[in-house]
């Protein structure tokens, strides 16, 4: 099963996620939000499988991350689930400064 949706899918795989690892090594020299807009990047993939999106709204000083959800997870009941469980759980794996995500319409 997909973690960003809830549906499996047959190209989840190892490689897919290994490629996103070595995909999300960031420098020193990148800012916060260019380390966000990195990390949803290797994420846009598994939400455009389902016909989703995500776009980065803000980064706020004290690390609060403000995205909007399109396409079919605009209005999905397992939003909620993929930005927690997904969304935000890769961000604050990859860049740990984030203290929030929300989402907003």
């Amino acid at each position: 099963m997909n973690m960003f949706t809830h549906m499996p899918h047959k190209n989840s795989s190892y490689a897919s996620s290994h490629k996103r690892k070595e995909t999300i090594k960031l420098g020193e020299e990148l800012t916060i939000r260019e380390k966000v807009e990195k990390s949803l990047e290797s994420i846009r993939p598994s939400l455009q499988l389902d016909g989703g999106d995500v776009e980065l709204v803000d980064v706020s000083d004290d690390g609060v991350v403000k995205v909007r959800l399109q396409g079919s997870c605009h209005g999905c009941p397992m939003a909620a689930m993929t930005l927690q469980m997904g969304i935000e759980r890769t961000l604050r794996k990859d860049v740990p400064e984030i203290t929030a995500v929300e989402n907003v319409s």
